[in-house]
């Protein structure tokens, strides 16, 4: 595959998928810690997440995470349920290998030579930018450190899953993914997250509490995955970014983090609203065809404070202060319908440990 970023910028990548449990980063936690298995079930649950935009395409690749961003995290969760065993490992999960990999890059990690028995549901909306597998590879990761004892902290659980975030092939191995780290940052922390380059978390604050929030799924006839998503990213969005990444920055700076600040919904929307037309993120909104944009600008026209398409789409998430009667029927104008009602998380993962046969 070949990628672009401009003139002079011409290279090919080659995919090598692997087998899960090859390859992997450790990033220097590897280590014998202090591990004390648990007897009971871990339950570790985690936000998904809406992903506004990359703040440059051209800092990151399947095999360089980083480029980073802005997302906030909601209310629609993703569990990993984790016992110990003495050496089996068993998923029940349909993406079984994506699981599996991350497992072994945790166990390596800590040295832990045991199994896990591993039960995963996910909030089910694949591939249409709220962040499944991000988030269920975070709960995964959770659950099983908070079930050996708690050896890594959380920024290192994070820091794994960037530097080892995979998506599955058709031949059941594995192959490196995007990742710019706001994912898994806003569904550990909740609230919006800003995250620079090599998934550094630049900030954090909370988002929209007691707002509603609406998610619409526009229909769309083009793929928001595979290699669909890798000529788009690695492409035309990489070139608009050299264009725009100074804009974006300063945007995010200058006018989103003091307006979350001060809690201002309008500001804050006004300021992703002017984004979604800027470098990356248009080429990601284009990709649908223009039909997005004019659903969006009539939604703001309505009178809706936050409108924003989610990563790749074709997901627009939308946050307002009005109800769900006023934002239904604005959206049933347009043919759409409400997908998923919610609020934001500004909570983050959660973990529940077994007592007396309940998890708490």
């Amino acid at each position: 595959m070949k990628i672009r970023g401009g003139d002079l910028d011409l290279v090919e990548y080659e995919f090598q998928p692997f087998f899960p449990g090859e390859s992997i980063y450790a990033l220097g936690f590897e280590k014998d810690y202090r591990l004390t298995p648990s007897a009971g079930k871990v339950r570790a649950v985690a936000p998904g997440r809406i992903h506004l935009t990359v703040l440059d395409m051209n800092r990151f690749a399947p095999n360089r995470p980083g480029g980073g961003g802005v997302g906030f995290a909601l209310k629609i969760y993703c569990s990993a349920e984790v016992e110990c065993t003495d050496s089996e490992v068993s998923i029940d999960y349909s993406r079984e290998p994506i699981v599996r990999h991350f497992v072994e890059v945790f166990r390596k990690t800590v040295r832990y030579n045991g199994g896990f028995k591993i039960k995963i549901r996910d909030h089910e909306k694949k591939h249409v930018g709220l962040g499944s597998t991000g988030s269920v590879l975070l709960a995964l990761g959770h659950a099983m450190n908070a079930a050996v004892g708690s050896p890594l902290k959380s920024e290192q659980i994070r820091l794994l899953l960037g530097h080892n975030y995979v998506e599955e092939t058709e031949d059941g191995r594995v192959t490196r993914g995007f990742e710019t780290g706001v994912g898994p940052a806003a569904a550990t922390y909740g609230g919006m997250v800003i995250t620079g380059d090599e998934l550094a978390l630049v900030y954090r604050h909370s988002f929209a509490e007691g707002k509603n929030a609406f998610i619409t799924i526009p229909p769309t006839v083009v793929s928001s995955a595979g290699r669909t998503e890798f000529d788009l990213l690695m492409n035309r969005a990489r070139n608009l970014d050299y264009q725009d990444r100074e804009l974006k920055a300063y945007l995010m700076l200058m006018d989103l983090i003091p307006a979350l600040e001060k809690g201002d919904l309008k500001r804050i929307g006004d300021t992703i609203w002017e984004i979604e037309f800027r470098g990356s993120k248009r080429a990601e909104v284009e990709h649908h065809g223009f039909e997005i944009y004019r659903h969006m600008s009539l939604l703001r026209e309505a009178g809706l404070e936050f409108v924003g398409m989610s990563s790749v789409g074709p997901s627009i998430a939308i946050v307002t202060d009005k109800s769900r009667e006023e934002v239904e029927r604005v959206i049933e104008s347009l043919g759409l319908e409400i997908a998923i009602e919610t609020k934001v998380d500004n909570e983050g993962l959660k973990i529940f440990f077994e007592v007396g046969g309940l998890l708490k």
